[in-house]
């Protein structure tokens, strides 16, 4: 597929990172309200597996959009990026919404689901930068879609649970249809931001590749295209090259996500088990910590790393950094708690904020120089990724129950010892990512 020579101006770029940025605000809204949504619907049904279901509605969105990815991302390829991403802004809007609006648990399912359906277009916002940025915009490029990234997921919890049940703490909704819902108008805050975003996508984002070729396999039926598909994606998995980073990056978000189910239960434990006796404030204030350095990390510090260091050599310098972190976190010492937390925080923060954009720049770079179109890479990396976030919690879940009463290195410790192993594995593949002089010389 050959790509446009026209760079993206400020207003494609902005659309890009809300794009982005409305992505993570759909995963993370519903985190603080989301325990209780499942208790009132619960009651209100007579079932009794509040936990299960809290857990279904937590991974809906994530197996959805490990599903759709590789999906959204062969079809930019043929139909265009700025088609995809206007669509899956479209879904946001109205799934966004109907979430809000949910009476039911089933109906709850299925509305989470088809929002994560549709954001399964993030890899189309990354093909997008690929296909308009040269080898010296690439690296900062990407590192403002991780910023966008950081900042969604941190704006996300914050809207949730500002605005959650707003007839209890301001008069203006009592006996409207929020104080019915009181879930409606956090979810309806994001669809605004949604509808906001579409506005300025289809006003400031042109298409960024030559849709040529793509009207070439337009004869194609549905069925054979989607055979082609998994067969492509399949194919790269397999590569040395491009598979090999592909895994990387799934094995790094793995270990990455397996901190997300226990980092909090280690927090809150009593500090005579060994925890921080941490409350929710001094949670929200350490997950606020992640998500500024992360974004300072990828909005500021990416492009001068990449200049002085290489993409190259940055992937494994960022995983070896963020696994010390994440091994380090059951070590922290009560009396010097936040001190400590600062440090083991920032080798979190800036490890993950440095792979993200270098891996991304790096896969396409890989992507250019073989010949498999850049949609159908990203789609294959944001699929196994979105896999990584389903199993990564589960995992660290299961491992907590298993050994958390226990002794010595098997009790608490285990889950970021697990963290550690993952990114131990991902840092060792890295010796297989072929290395590009001229990638580094051109950056």
């Amino acid at each position: 597929m050959s790509t446009t020579t026209r760079d993206a101006g400020k207003g494609a770029l902005l659309a890009l990172f809300l794009v982005t940025m409305i992505d993570m605000i759909g995963f993370g809204i519903i985190i603080p309200f989301l325990t209780y949504l499942v208790q009132d619907l619960a009651a209100e049904q007579g079932v009794v597996q509040v936990g299960l279901w809290v857990g279904l509605l937590m991974t809906a969105y994530s197996s959805a959009q490990f599903i759709s990815s590789p999906f959204w991302g062969s079809l930019s390829d043929r139909i265009g990026r700025r088609r995809v991403l206007m669509i899956g802004l479209v879904g946001n809007t109205v799934f966004f919404t109907a979430f809000g609006l949910s009476n039911t648990l089933l109906f709850a399912l299925s509305m989470r689901f088809f929002a994560g359906i549709f954001n399964g277009n993030i890899a189309v916002a990354r093909a997008y930068i690929g296909d308009v940025s040269t080898p010296k915009q690439l690296a900062t490029r990407m590192g403002l879609i991780g910023a966008a990234f950081g900042l969604g997921f941190t704006i996300g919890p914050f809207i949730g649970g500002e605005f959650s049940s707003p007839a209890e703490r301001w008069d203006l909704f009592v006996g409207t249809i929020f104080e019915t819902y009181p879930y409606l108008l956090p979810c309806l805050i994001a669809s605004i931001l949604s509808a906001g975003s579409l506005v300025l996508a289809y006003f400031k984002l042109p298409e960024s590749i030559d849709l040529e070729r793509a009207r070439e396999d337009e004869h194609l039926s549905w069925g054979r295209q989607m055979s082609m598909i998994a067969s492509n994606s399949v194919s790269m998995l397999r590569t040395a090259t491009i598979g090999a980073m592909i895994w990387v990056s799934m094995l790094f978000m793995l270990g990455f996500t397996v901190m997300h189910s226990v980092f909090i239960l280690y927090t809150e434990m009593d500090p005579a088990n060994g925890g921080l006796g941490f409350s929710e404030q001094d949670n929200g204030r350490m997950f606020a910590m992640i998500g500024l350095l992360g974004i300072f990390t990828q909005a500021t510090l990416i492009g001068p790393l990449t200049r002085k260091f290489g993409t190259r050599r940055l992937i494994p310098l960022s995983i070896i950094l963020t696994g010390i972190g994440l091994v380090m976190i059951p070590y922290t010492q009560t009396n010097l708690v936040w001190l400590q937390m600062l440090l083991v925080l920032s080798c979190i923060a800036i490890g993950n904020g440095v792979f993200q954009p270098s891996s991304s720049t790096y896969l396409t770079r890989l992507a250019r120089d073989t010949d498999y179109d850049l949609g159908a890479v990203m789609g294959a990396q944001e699929s196994l990724s979105a896999f990584a976030r389903i199993l990564g919690p589960l995992s660290g879940g299961l491992a907590w129950e298993l050994t958390v009463n226990g002794s010595y290195p098997w009790d608490y410790h285990t889950p970021f010892h697990l963290c550690g192993l993952l990114m131990l594995i991902s840092g060792l593949l890295t010796l297989r990512l072929p290395v590009m002089p001229e990638l580094d010389e051109a950056e």
